[in-house]
């Protein structure tokens, strides 16, 4: 996807970390950019330094979500790019202890919020003639993050979504792909610093030149990592095998 002075794009978590960082960076190629955070005083922030919009929204819930899709179309003219970033720790195993609200809003803002903005989405990007979708996922969505069930679960929900409602939306030249970064200095991880003293991690901005990578070059469906030292590129999943013997499965609708 070229960005160009005619791109729209709406960031959800946009008012700090990979968000933010990722705003300015499509501001600064010249998008019109929507900064969806639910601290709207310092969304304002970074949308007055990048001539963008600042728009306050409960992301877990699906009417905030929708309306802050079409306050960003009608903002902007037109949506073509939405990247659907906020997120939050799990911080507890989810095996041994369990906070059931803590749990419920952990769900709500990994995966409620990717699929509310991807439903709320996908209108807009048709009367646009297509578009791209990122969601941010992690590593923790490839590989399993131990101590950390909760997280692992919405991270691998992510992906698993991302990949389905990929082909489903292909068709309509509308791209769904999945952004896996692994430890980003961010806020997320502002209190467990401590632990990855000596350990590689990335910046907000190694995260940022991965989504532009990804844009460039990512494929429906892709999941792309970005690792510390290393080029982002898409994870390669390992087919399942199929049932031995008997005729085919029929085809899904979407499969033509």
């Amino acid at each position: 996807m070229l960005i160009t002075d005619q791109t729209v794009a709406l960031v959800t978590g946009g008012a700090s970390g990979i968000g933010e960082a990722v705003a300015r960076r499509l501001a600064g190629a010249g998008a019109k950019v929507a900064i969806v955070d639910r601290d709207v005083v310092a969304a304002a922030a970074v949308a007055d330094e990048i001539a963008g919009l600042a728009v306050s929204c409960d992301v877990t819930s699906p009417t905030a979500m929708a309306a802050a899709v079409a306050e960003a179309e009608t903002w902007g003219g037109r949506l073509d790019l939405v990247h659907l970033n906020a997120g939050s720790v799990g911080g507890q195993s989810g095996i041994t202890d369990l906070d059931v609200e803590a749990y419920r809003r952990v769900l709500g803002v990994n995966v409620d919020h990717v699929v509310f903005g991807l439903t709320a989405a996908v209108p807009a990007l048709r009367r646009a003639g297509g578009g791209t979708v990122i969601a941010t996922s992690s590593l923790a969505g490839l590989v399993p993050l131990p101590g950390d069930a909760i997280y692992t679960l919405t991270k691998h929900a992510v992906v698993g979504y991302v990949r389905s409602a990929a082909a489903t939306l292909a068709t309509e030249d509308i791209r769904v792909m999945a952004l896996c970064p692994g430890y980003a200095d961010t806020a997320l991880i502002a209190h467990l610093r401590d632990q990855f003293a000596g350990f590689p991690l990335l910046t907000a901005d190694d995260v940022a030149d991965g989504t532009e990578r990804m844009l460039a070059d990512g494929a429906p469906g892709e999941c792309w990592y970005v690792q510390p030292g290393r080029d982002p590129g898409p994870y390669g999943f390992r087919g399942v095998p199929g049932p031995k013997g008997g005729e085919a499965p029929p085809r899904l609708a979407w499969e033509g």
